[in-house]
């Protein structure tokens, strides 16, 4: 399949119509056009002239660019730079209004001082310059029995003529082009924001080749490749800092504004900005299978995915149009034919309800805000994977986390020290501890580096499996382990006591012993987040009833990790295949995500309604899950699921308004004071109103940053 960017579509409702038009054509049975993201989808085989021919039936056209980047054969393609003139598609449509709106003005002043005719004849030029198009488009549609958008105002147009309406027939004509200009605009608006996004992509990297820096685009660059990256240059792709030391902006990939300091050996991504030192960097991936290439597709696919709401909005308009008309010609009927009405009065009232009963306002009721609202949070560095995910987000009440690496860091640290001999202990398990990579070892070590304590190096060690190590350090025998390896001793009844309390408060322990006696033990927890607590208390408060903590843990850990976040329930014990039955067992009455780290929990995330993922642009989390926390916390997810909750608010309330004021319109049709002046500004104001609440989710998105 070839993709095109496409510009100038006007609505949802006409790209709904192009779309059914290409599929029409010869191999264009899986052609897909997204209004979301203004791309689209055709066989190669498709005759390119014939999608043109449709796409300008609607102003739209092919941006030059994508056109030259399809990668197929271009000899059905005609380049002389005729799509290039459409560039300025709004703005010739705007200055097409506005000259008829000036027209129509000076026919108003003019009405009685001119001739009738010559007014009618600056009506008749005001409402052809601004509703031509749409005229013709309907036209075609009424001969084709194809009642949509353009259908209906055509018939209102020819109505209001033939009963000599031409002052509000022009006004019908100027503001319908003006609604469609305006709701392009706002879709524009939204696709801008989301196409800001991608020029976080850098160009071309400096390369160096035996010494030289050579200019490169990123795309050549191979896996292995020495780059160069000056102060306030982007990182081409992900990779390792070979030389240099710097600070990074990665707000790119995790949507954290502080910069992380990098040195050599540390990991870079693709995307982010290099601040004030020099760096030289060996690419670990090419471009294309980055971070932020994989990101940049993800919220590119995000937006060509149509919620449940967007599908049911489009299959109600298909019936609504048809049903409208029916209403319009029942209106126009029953009073002269049944209560002796006036013909002409209630022909006017049906065209009325022709005008009302436009579904622009209520296609446009969820679109504009679905990209927004993804847009908002990609620049937060929550990857939403589709509108549908989004809108599920903000339906959600009960969030199960995964504890390992998501509540806590799962990094172990010393949470308690127990010392019986001071001079020795530290000494004995550094000694023992430092060449091992063990997790354990490492917290161990990092809690005896911490106190600047020279080790001696051990005379030699024997590991017990299942039990710990025996070293002889100093000429002398030491165990270091669990319990088991110390049976070679009687532990004091003191000492016991507080193995058991250490053991109750869920920590892990260490004990060191020579020949004789405990010398000393390390109780090893792991450590939870600083945000965990905070971020709980905001779901809470955000309306999610219930939140579950699920760990592989013993139940003591557990309740301990539990009780300091503030979840709603825990469950210890579980292995991978009991936390897929405990979410299954909450998702039959709740509506449940599940977030963990994307690599050990895959089977969870996969068994929830949702499933969300962290771990900072690993590849396993963005493949797994539907939603993906870039950063290493949870800090992100609070505003994510209230960005969702917002969403989802505005679409029920831009559907209520749409609906709302065509039925009090329609109202008005009972005593007959509906005019077309109330049905187009009703149907305009709906459009122009959703289209600008929509919006507001990018408006609070500028106040949020400028608080970073």
């Amino acid at each position: 399949m070839n993709e095109y960017r496409i510009k100038g579509l006007s609505c949802g409702g006409c790209a709904l119509r192009i779309e059914e038009e290409i599929q029409q054509l010869e191999h264009g049975e899986d052609a897909k056009l997204s209004y979301n993201s203004g791309k689209l989808t055709v066989n190669p085989q498709v005759s390119m002239t014939d999608v043109k021919k449709i796409l300008k039936s609607d102003n739209a056209y092919i941006e030059k660019s994508s056109e030259t980047n399809t990668g197929h054969d271009h000899s059905d393609h005609d380049h002389d730079g005729h799509d290039h003139s459409h560039t300025e598609g709004n703005a010739k449509m705007l200055k097409m209004l506005i000259t008829s709106g000036v027209i129509y003005v000076a026919a108003l002043l003019l009405d009685g001082v001119l001739d009738k005719q010559a007014v009618i004849l600056l009506y008749l030029v005001a409402t052809i310059i601004s509703g031509y198009t749409t005229f013709f488009r309907g036209l075609k549609n009424l001969f084709k029995l194809k009642f949509n958008i353009d259908t209906l105002m055509t018939i209102a147009l020819v109505g209001a003529v033939s009963i000599g309406e031409w002052k509000e027939a022009t006004l019908v004509a100027i503001l319908f082009g003006l609604n469609e200009l305006l709701e392009g605009y706002g879709m524009e608006k939204a696709r801008r924001s989301m196409e800001a996004l991608f020029q976080v992509a850098p160009k071309e990297a400096l390369k160096m080749e035996n010494g030289q820096e050579v200019v490169v685009p990123i795309s050549s660059l191979q896996v292995g490749d020495l780059v160069k990256i000056k102060p306030g240059e982007k990182i081409p792709s992900d990779g390792i800092v070979s030389e240099g030391k710097s600070s990074v902006n990665e707000a790119a990939i995790t949507g954290e504004s502080l910069p992380v300091e990098k040195e050599s050996g540390e990991p870079v991504y693709g995307g982010s900005i290099n601040n004030e030192g020099l760096l030289l960097v060996r690419i670990d991936k090419a471009y294309k299978d980055s971070s932020l290439a994989k990101i940049l597709h993800l919220v590119q696919e995000a937006q060509e995915t149509k919620t449940p709401t967007e599908l049911f909005i489009n299959k109600f308009a298909k019936y609504y149009t048809p049903l409208i008309m029916i209403v319009a010609a029942l209106v126009m009927l029953i009073p002269p034919l049944l209560f002796q009405g006036d013909w002409m009065t209630w022909l006017y009232q049906g065209l009325s309800v022709l005008i009302v009963g436009c579904p622009c306002a209520l296609i446009l009721s969820s679109p504009i805000a679905i990209v927004s609202g993804i847009t908002r949070n990609a620049r937060n560095g929550v990857l939403v994977k589709g509108g549908v995910f989004l809108e599920q987000l903000g339906k959600i009440d009960t969030l199960a986390f995964d504890k390992t690496g998501t509540l806590t860091k799962g990094e172990p640290h010393v949470a308690q020290l127990e010392v019986y001999d001071e001079e020795r202990f530290f000494l004995v398990a550094g000694a023992i501890e430092k060449s091992s990579s063990h997790p354990l070892a490492k917290a161990i070590m990092k809690e005896i580096d911490s106190r600047n304590i020279v080790v001696p190096e051990p005379d030699e060690i024997q590991t017990i499996t299942g039990r710990g190590i025996k070293a002889k350090v100093n000429d002398q025998t030491y165990w270091l382990g669990n319990e088991k390896s110390i049976e070679h001793i009687i532990i004091p009844d003191s000492i016991q006591t507080r193995v058991e309390q250490l053991k109750e408060e869920g920590l892990t322990l260490v004990l060191v012993a020579d020949e004789r006696q405990v010398i000393g033990m390390f109780g090893i927890a792991d450590e939870i987040r600083e945000e965990s607590r905070a971020v709980i208390a905001s779901l809470h408060k955000l309306g999610i009833k219930s939140t579950v903590m699920l760990t592989g843990d013993h139940q003591k850990t557990a309740e301990k990790v539990a009780s300091a976040v503030g979840v709603s329930e825990f469950y210890g014990n579980l292995l991978p295949e009991d936390k897929v039955k405990k979410i299954k067992e909450l998702s039959a009455n709740h509506n449940v995500a599940m977030i963990g780290d994307g690599i050990n929990d895959a089977p969870a995330l996969a068994s929830a309604q949702l499933g969300i993922a962290m771990g900072k642009g690993t590849d396993s989390a963005i493949e797994t899950a539907d939603i993906v926390l870039m950063q290493d916390h949870l800090g992100k997810l609070p505003e994510a699921v209230s960005i969702a909750k917002k969403v989802n608010r505005i679409i029920r309330f831009n559907i209520i308004v749409s609906l709302g004021l065509k039925v009090i319109a329609l109202l008005l049709t009972i005593p007959g004071w509906l005019t077309l002046w109330i049905a187009i500004l009703s149907d305009m104001g709906a459009t122009i109103f959703v289209t600008l609440v929509s919006l507001t989710i990018l408006i609070e998105r500028k106040k949020h940053l400028g608080k970073q």
